[in-house]
């Protein structure tokens, strides 16, 4: 029996909606990324449709692919799941790497004091950071902008894991245009969430001070997205 297209549409809007909320990864690696970073709102905005676009359609290309060859499911989820280990270890390493940085940069930023003597006997203590002053500008210019393009690596490999299963393979038994249906509405609206989440998240926290532990932001959004890929790989989230 043929299910209404309203019906089916909606099914693959809640689908999406659900799947982008219950996977941490889906948002919380940009509000770290955005947090540590200072990115702008706009450039905050650019990477997660970008990085959002290509978790998309990576698993739609495939599908699509699988439909058109007659690839059996089994074959197609088997697929799937390596591109999934692939992503959460790729989350875990890039998380790894960018704490050990943050701490190193944490450690090194670290205030003290000096006393200083003038003339007349007048002394004062005043605190510093030495780290910031000597920051080669190519070093922290290289980090902001490579930051960006390997989320966007691990996204491509990510997979959408209801998309081909749940919706694809079945909505191309009743008709290519129920195919390309609900294939835009799980895009949109996963894109949309990710997006949504990661906004109203970066505004929330530029509300709070963290002033005591901003040299530590660094550290912070890598213990995060490591902590995203361990979630995937561990426990299936």
């Amino acid at each position: 029996m043929t299910t209404d297209l309203p019906v089916i549409l909606f099914s693959a809007g809640t689908i999406a909606f659900l799947h982008t909320i219950l996977g941490p990864d889906h948002y919380l690696p940009f509000v770290a990324m955005s947090k540590s970073g200072q990115w702008s709102l706009r450039k905050t905005s650019i990477v997660t449709i970008l990085c959002g676009s290509g978790h998309v359609l990576s698993s739609v290309l495939l599908g699509v692919a699988g439909v058109g060859l007659g690839v059996a499911l089994s074959n197609i989820t088997f697929l799937q799941s390596i591109r999934g280990n692939l992503a959460a270890w790729a989350l875990i390493a890039f998380g790894l790497v960018y704490s050990m940085w943050g701490i190193r940069i944490a450690i090194r930023n670290r205030p003290h004091k000096h006393l200083h003597s003038h003339d007349h006997g007048f002394e004062h203590v005043h605190q510093h950071k030495h780290y910031n002053a000597h920051l080669h500008p190519h070093v922290e210019s290289a980090a902001k902008y490579k930051s960006p393009w390997i989320l966007f690596t691990i996204f491509l490999f990510g997979p959408c894991e209801p998309l081909i299963p749940l919706l694809m393979y079945p909505a191309a038994k009743e008709s290519v245009g129920r195919l390309v249906a609900v294939t835009i509405v799980f895009a949109v609206v996963t894109i949309l969430t990710m997006l949504t989440v990661v906004l109203v998240s970066c505004y929330g926290l530029s509300l709070a001070r963290f002033s005591r532990l901003s040299r530590y932001s660094h550290a912070m959004a890598g213990i995060t997205i490591l902590l995203c890929g361990v979630s995937i790989q561990f426990f299936g989230l």
